[in-house]
């Protein structure tokens, strides 16, 4: 099969090379697809630039989510057979024409939902979820910060979240504005010419703060962020989009996200029955399987029922990773950007 490897850190035109490897085969619980399509991240970004963590050593297949059908199943798979059209969470190995993953990691998906679509539900959808249904309880007239609301994750909160009826506040760059109307954002802000803060105090007034705030952006904007939120507010981080600046990062951009985030401590969370709650979509997988299982489930169950209705930015070739990555990069994509096989 083929499998698309990261060699060396840096520009996406540099550093991805097509090479063959065997089609895996499943251990006992896991499952192999058939990858249809798979989706880009902004953590595939940060690992191509070498600043993820938790992504593997070169040369490596990363790719977090893929669709497609069950090639072949381990002995104690009971939740899908061969053949199954699924959507998947893969910790790692997506970039390849065959997967293998946690039998609690897929979902089967009915016939009429496409395989770009169920791309995007994996990863993006089930953190959306887990933030919005699992780390807080949303209530009718909260009033909701999403920063970034116009990608993956953050279209999918304004959509479970306007549901739920929250009164939505969703930050983008200028061209994203008329997007984040049609997703239902009650007040669409452009961070890029206003102070998103600023706009946020005067449209709530003096009595009232921010019930939850979503972030995946960081640094300064984390701290602008806390400092809204209203006695008993909670505040969900998923990511760190300010670490790259102007589509670069250094050990200055690295230290200046460290910097802006301020310093906090418990007695003031306690006073103030605030939540500062972390989310990293692969330790739940890691950790508590079952509830990664109940988030895509309930994502699956949510595009079902019309709830959410995930937007697709663009189908690249997989022969164009590098493109793909730069689209991404550039932060002009609206919602999920996917590769085809």
């Amino acid at each position: 099969m083929k499998a698309i490897h990261i060699v060396k850190t840096g520009h996406a035109e540099k550093a991805f090379e097509f090479r063959e490897l065997p089609i895996p085969i499943p251990d006992e619980n896991e499952v192999c697809i058939k990858v249809n399509c798979f989706g880009l991240n902004f953590a595939d970004v940060l690992a191509r630039k070498g600043l993820y963590q938790d992504a593997p050593p070169l040369p490596s297949v990363i790719g977090y989510d893929v669709a497609g059908f069950v090639h072949a199943i381990g002995s104690s798979v009971t939740s899908c057979k061969v053949g199954d059209r699924v959507t998947a969470l893969t910790r790692f190995g997506g970039y390849a024409e065959y997967a293998c993953t946690m039998q609690e990691g897929v979902a089967v998906i009915p016939e009429a939902l496409d395989f770009p679509t169920a791309t995007a539900l994996s990863t993006q959808g089930c953190t959306a979820y887990y933030c919005t249904d699992e780390c807080v309880h949303l209530h009718e007239g909260d009033n909701v910060l999403i920063q970034a609301a116009a990608g993956g994750v953050g279209s999918i909160q304004v959509q479970i979240a306007k549901h739920k009826g929250c009164h939505v506040y969703g930050t983008a760059s200028t061209k994203k504005q008329d997007f984040l109307k049609q997703l239902g954002v009650d007040v669409p802000i452009d961070y890029t010419t206003v102070d998103f803060s600023k706009t946020i105090k005067q449209s709530l007034g003096t009595d009232k703060g921010l019930d939850v705030v979503f972030d995946s952006i960081g640094g300064k904007a984390f701290k602008q962020a806390y400092k809204l939120l209203s006695p008993t507010g909670r505040l969900v981080y998923i990511g760190a989009a300010s670490q790259l600046k102007n589509g670069k990062a250094n050990i200055l951009t690295t230290l200046a996200l460290a910097s802006g985030f301020g310093i906090f401590s418990p007695i003031q969370l306690l006073l103030a029955s605030k939540s500062l709650i972390g989310v990293n979509m692969l330790r739940v997988a890691d950790n508590r399987p079952h509830i990664f299982k109940k988030c895509l489930d309930g994502v699956v169950d949510y595009w079902q029922k019309g709830v959410i209705k995930p937007h697709v930015h663009q189908v690249f070739s997989a022969t164009d990773i590098a493109i793909a990555h730069q689209e991404l990069e550039s932060r002009k994509s609206l919602g999920k950007i996917v590769c085809e096989w």
